[in-house]
């Protein structure tokens, strides 16, 4: 064990004299390597950073159910579910053909319409420039970098702005059709009813009643006190009688009717609800602001990075240099 601690201790030894012996080279090589890092921080061209934060509604819709559920109100944030869709919905292309035509991108990161890699150099330079992530606290952090400070801003509240939008257009690509198919079955529905209601109006015409009023025509005609009276009565039993199981048919498919109808009023109006509502799909917790004080770069980290690299490097080159010269006395 001492063997090892007095080994090791003498390696030690002889790199810091290795190092104190080629002193002037790794200053000289370090202080080069500072300096370079300095004149390129100043050049680098400063990233402002806007950030927007929301939170996901819990719900997109508006519930017209008895038993609602308690989770579907449309003042309730948002859980982990709809915070992770509404990322996928903001890592679209949607959302980025939108912003990127608005704001014209493309010339924005010099990127050239006809090169062949167009496409692919935009999607980078979106990644580069626009995140997206969740927060520990179930929000949707929107960050913008861009060297204009009054675009980024502009870019991240814009993004806020047409989540409602994308997502609208995505919902009602569904939810139109659906309406639409509700709207024909309740016209169906409605005009059916009707035919049976113009059909019990023409017997209704002709002297046909319900159940109830053939038993009072019978009671009429037993009470008739003149030849008149039975004639007419008469007359009207008999046309109930030929009609009265028709009628009562049409009486009980009336009733049926109306019974569906009302049952299918909910489901009808929440497909319109659902189709012609364009709903908030979420809380804007911390609109964009156009930041004063640059995110990058860290011209402080640059410099010790590029200064300590350059130590840390000049020192492996010199000792490679003196261990290959050994070798090659040796051979």
């Amino acid at each position: 064990m001492s063997e090892n601690t007095g080994q090791f201790d003498q390696e030690r030894e002889s790199l810091l004299i290795f190092i104190w012996q080629k002193r002037k080279i790794i200053i000289a090589v370090t202080a080069m390597a500072a300096i370079a890092a300095t004149v390129v921080s100043i050049l680098l061209t400063p990233i402002f950073k806007s950030t927007a934060i929301v939170f996901p509604a819990a719900t997109s819709t508006v519930s017209f159910s008895e038993q609602r559920n308690a989770k579907a109100s449309s003042m309730d944030f948002g859980e982990e579910e709809q915070a992770e869709q509404l990322v996928q919905i903001l890592q679209s292309s949607k959302i980025r053909n939108i912003i990127v035509n608005r704001y014209d991108l493309m010339n924005h990161y010099d990127i050239d319409a006809d090169d062949a890699n167009k496409n692919h150099k935009l999607g980078k330079a979106w990644e580069n420039h626009i995140n997206f992530a969740r927060t520990r606290y179930g929000s949707i952090q929107i960050d913008v970098f861009d060297e204009d400070r009054f675009l980024a801003a502009e870019i991240a509240n814009k993004i806020v702005q047409i989540i409602d939008t994308v997502k609208n257009e995505m919902v009602q690509e569904r939810t139109i059709p659906a309406f639409e198919i509700n709207q024909r079955k309740k016209e169906q529905l409605e005009t059916e009813k009707k035919v049976i209601l113009r059909k019990m109006d023409s017997l209704s015409q002709l002297g046909v009643v319900s159940i109830e009023g053939r038993a009072n025509l019978f009671s009429a005609y037993n009470e008739s006190k003149n030849a008149a009276d039975r004639t007419f009565f008469k007359k009207q039993i008999d046309i109930n009688l030929q009609y009265g199981a028709t009628f009562d048919g049409l009486e009980m498919m009336r009733d049926e009717k109306i019974t569906k109808l009302t049952k299918f009023e909910d489901a009808y109006e929440q497909a319109e609800s659902d189709a012609n509502t364009l709903f908030n799909h979420k809380f804007v917790v911390e609109p964009a602001v156009v930041a004063d004080k640059k995110a990058k770069p860290k011209r402080l980290i640059i410099i010790i990075l590029a200064t300590m690299g350059a130590f840390i490097f000049i020192i492996f080159a010199l000792l490679i240099k003196a261990r290959i010269s050994e070798l090659k006395k040796i051979a």
